[in-house]
């Protein structure tokens, strides 16, 4: 399936708009690496633990969104947006939006 955060594809003629699609991940970051973070993670402003657990969450989140997709008849998606937000308790959402269209 494509994926793109542009409003078409390159080259493809969207055939039909299926629908908007939206997926979530959430997870919970551990209580070790939330203390240790500012200790031996962070380089330069950055935690790798955190990254790391953004990363996770963001795959998780389009894997999620390309199956909904794929489940109203789509071969790509467009305009994906990908949002981030913490949530009470060191939890982590990424939350994934785009359009399921058929292209040929």
């Amino acid at each position: 399936m494509i994926v793109t955060t542009t409003n078409s594809v390159e080259g493809q003629a969207i055939q039909s708009y299926l629908g908007i699609v939206s997926a979530e991940a959430i997870l919970g970051a551990n209580i070790f690496k939330d203390m240790f973070a500012g200790v031996r993670n962070v380089v330069g402003g950055r935690s790798a633990a955190y990254e790391k657990e953004l990363r996770k969450a963001q795959e998780i989140a389009l894997a999620e969104l390309e199956q909904n997709a794929n489940d109203l008849g789509a071969n790509a998606l467009v305009g994906v947006d990908l949002d981030y937000e913490t949530i009470d308790g060191g939890m982590l959402m990424v939350t994934a939006s785009g359009t399921a269209v058929a292209i040929g």
